[in-house]
C-alpha cells in the first residue's frame, strides 16, 4: 500500500512540472481514444466520456450522476470498473478513480512512438503486441467453438498463466465476427455484490445492458415472487437476446472469486449451467455462447448437472516450452544458442509465462547475463523480488496456508491436500496438481520459500532464547 502511494505521489509529482498547460482534457482524450481504438479495437463510449470529464472536474460520482442523468450505483459499480481495467490495460498501470488523471495526462504527454515501444511486461498482453506467444491449436479451437449455438469455453489456469490474454483474443474475434460482446472481472466487483445473490444478478444484468448499449430495464422484469434467478433468466431471454439480432459472447474472468461466496456460488454456477442447457431446446437461447475464465478447480459442492465445469470445451493453459520460449527470445533480439539457454530458464520457473516475459525484458535491457539472473532469482537483489514478495506476504497473512505449504516444501514426494488449501495454493501459482496430488510448481519457489521459512525459523529461535535468558 505505502510502495504504490510513494509511487502515485512521485508520478504526480514528476509529470506535474513536465504537463503542457496547452494540453487540454479533450485533446487527452483523443489520444487515449486513438490508441483505444488500435489496440482493442472499439473507442470511448458516451459513458466513459462522461466518467473521464467528471474525474478532470474533480466530482463524486453522485455528482457526475446528477448532473448527467445515471446513477451513482451504476457509474460506480458497472461503468468505472470497466472503464479503468480498460484504461489499465492500454498503458500498462493499474487504474483508479484518484490515479486516473494523473496517469492519462503522462501517457497523452509521451510521444506516441513511446506507446509501441519495448514496455515492462504486466498484466495481459495487447492485442497487437509482437510479444504475444500464439498456441494455434487451442486458438483456433476456441474460435470454433464460439461460433457454434449455445457454446460454453471453460479456460483454467493459475494467476498470470495468460488466461486473460487469451480471452482478449477470442472476444477481438468475435468482435470481427460482428458478435456483441459482454465481459465481467470478477476480481472488480465489490465484495457487497458478490456476497448477495440478487444485488449480484441485478449487477449482471445491469452490465450486459450497458455493455450492449441497451436502456436498462431490470425493474420491468425482476419479480420478487418468482425469485431472482428467474427473473435475470427473464431478463436476458426475453429483452437482451431478444433485442440483440446476433450472438452475445458473456465472458466471465476471474470466476473463481465466486466460490469464496458458497452461498451464491450455488446458485450463479447452475444458471450458468442452465443457460447453456436451455440453447439444447430453445432457439433464442443459441445466440448466448459464455466463456468462463477461472485459476483454480471448483471446490463448491455441486451435483454433476448442474454444474458448468463439466460441459463445454475445455482449455487449460500450460506454461511455455521449449520452441515457445526460444521463439520469444528471438522477438527479444536474444542472440541464444538453440534451446541450451531457454532449457535454463525453464528449469529455474517452469515455463511460467509471466516469468519468462520478466526474464527476457531484463536480459534484453542487458541489465544482467543469464548467468547472473538465474544465480539472484531467488534473492532480494534478483529480479523476480517484488513477484516473491507478494507471495510471501499473502502467506504470512494466511497462516494455515503456509504452513501446508511449508510441509510440501519439505516433502521429497507430492502430497495430497485438502481441497480448499490446493485451491488457494494453486490459484496463486504456487503448485501443480498431479491427478489428485499436488507438487511445488517450480524450482524458483521451492528456493525462495524455503530460504524465507528457514530465516523465520532463525528469527523463532532467538527470540525464545531472548525470553528465557536469566535475569
Amino acid at each position: 500500500m505505502h510502495h504504490v502511494l510513494y509511487h502515485t505521489l512521485i508520478v504526480q509529482r514528476r509529470w506535474k512540472q513536465r504537463f503542457n498547460d496547452s494540453m487540454t482534457p479533450d485533446s487527452v482524450f483523443k489520444i487515449v481514444d486513438r490508441q483505444l481504438m488500435k489496440i482493442q479495437k472499439y473507442p470511448l463510449n458516451p459513458v466513459e466520456l462522461i466518467i473521464l470529464e467528471g474525474i478532470w472536474q474533480d466530482l463524486s460520482y453522485d455528482e457526475i450522476g446528477q448532473q448527467k442523468g445515471y446513477s451513482s450505483g451504476y457509474l460506480s459499480n458497472v461503468a468505472a470498473p470497466k472503464l479503468y481495467n480498460r484504461l489499465s490495460l492500454l498503458i500498462g498501470e493499474n487504474i483508479k478513480k484518484k490515479s486516473c488523471r494523473t496517469l492519462l495526462e503522462w501517457y497523452a504527454s509521451v510521444p506516441t512512438k513511446v506507446h509501441n515501444s519495448l514496455a515492462y511486461p504486466t498484466g495481459a498482453i495487447q492485442l497487437d503486441s509482437a510479444f504475444y506467444i500464439q498456441n494455434p491449436p487451442l486458438e483456433e479451437q476456441a474460435c470454433e467453438e464460439i461460433d457454434k449455438p449455445g457454446a460454453l469455453i471453460r479456460i483454467k489456469a493459475p494467476k498470470e498463466m495468460g488466461k486473460t490474454s487469451l480471452l482478449l483474443r477470442i472476444l477481438n474475434y468475435a468482435v470481427e465476427k460482428d458478435y456483441q460482446t459482454v465481459a465481467l472481472n470478477f476480481a472488480q466487483i465489490d465484495c457487497e455484490i458478490l456476497s448477495d445473490l440478487n444485488r449480484f444478478l441485478r449487477f449482471l444484468c445491469a452490465s450486459a445492458s450497458q455493455q450492449l448499449n441497451l436502456e436498462s430495464k431490470l425493474d420491468e422484469y425482476w419479480d420478487e415472487d418468482i425469485g431472482s434467478k428467474v427473473s435475470c433468466s427473464l431478463y436476458f431471454r426475453c429483452y437482451l437476446l431478444e433485442q440483440i439480432d446476433v450472438p452475445i459472447v458473456l465472458a466471465f474472468d476471474e470466476l473463481n472469486r465466486i466460490f469464496e461466496y458458497p452461498n451464491v456460488a450455488k446458485d450463479v454456477l447452475p444458471l450458468l449451467r442452465s443457460w447453456y442447457e436451455d440453447a439444447k431446446r430453445t432457439p433464442v437461447w443459441q445466440k448466448l455462447r459464455q466463456i468462463v475464465v477461472h485459476s483454480t478447480e471448483v471446490y463448491i459442492p455441486l451435483k454433476v448437472n448442474q454444474s458448468p465445469f463439466n460441459v463445454g470445451l475445455p482449455i487449460e493453459l500450460k506454461g511455455f516450452n521449449l520452441n515457445q520460449v526460444q521463439e520469444l527470445a528471438e522477438k527479444y533480439q536474444l542472440n541464444w544458442q538453440k534451446n541450451e539457454e531457454a532449457r535454463q530458464l525453464i528449469d529455474l520457473v517452469g515455463g511460467h509465462p509471466a516469468l519468462i516475459q520478466i526474464a527476457l525484458y531484463h536480459l534484453s535491457q542487458k541489465e544482467a547475463t543469464l548467468v547472473e539472473l538465474l544465480k539472484t532469482a531467488s534473492t532480494p537483489e534478483g529480479i523476480y523480488h517484488h513477484h516473491l514478495l507478494r507471495k510471501w506476504l499473502i502467506l504470512q497473512h494466511e497462516p494455515e496456508l503456509a504452513q501446508y505449504f511449508r510441509i510440501l516444501l519439505q516433502s521429497d514426494r507430492s502430497l495430497q491436500l485438502e481441497p480448499i488449501i490446493a485451491y488457494k495454493l494453486s490459484s496463486m501459482g504456487l503448485i501443480n496438481s498431479i491427478g489428485n496430488k499436488v507438487v511445488v510448481s517450480c524450482r524458483l519457489y521451492q528456493a525462495y520459500f524455503t530460504q524465507n521459512f528457514v530465516a523465520v525459523d532463525s528469527e523463532d529461535s532467538e527470540t525464545i532464547v531472548t525470553d528465557c535468558s536469566p535475569l
